[in-house]
Order: C-alpha cells, then structure tokens, then sequence
C-alpha cells in the first residue's frame, strides 16, 4: 500500500512533463506543415511540392530549374 505513495505522484509528474512536451512542440511549430512530408518522397530534389506542382514551403522555384533530374545507369 505504501508503494502508492510514490507511484501516484511519479505517474502525475510523467503526465505533466508529456503535457508540458507537446504543448511545446506545437508552439515550437512541429505541426505546422503537415502536408509536405508525404509529398516529399516523391521527389530527388529534396523540395516539397503539392499534386499542382507547387511548392508547399513557399519557397520560390530556382532560376533554370527543370524539375527533378532522373540519374542514368553507369554502363560500367
């Protein structure tokens, strides 16, 4: 019985400090983006884009950018 004394408040300040954790993740913006990490495995180029072809981080295309480069076999 006496066991409960300590397993009470270790269980509370473990729910707190989770608490504490993802209140601070989404202040610090870990889920802002939620759609360009499923988008961003389809391209080499490591920059997001949307089914429009759009860049999902607003960031602007680069000057003479074709789009993702497809890499040929060596012959070697």
């Amino acid at each position: 019985m006496e066991v409960l004394f300590v397993l009470i408040p270790v269980s509370v300040a473990l729910a707190a400090a989770s608490v504490v954790a993802c209140l601070a993740a989404i202040r610090g913006g870990q889920y802002d983006d939620l759609e360009s990490p499923r988008w961003r495995m389809l391209f080499d180029d490591r920059r997001a884009r949307g089914a429009d072809g759009l860049m999902l981080n607003g960031e602007k295309e680069p000057t003479g950018a074709t789009g993702p480069q497809t890499r040929r076999s060596n012959p070697l």
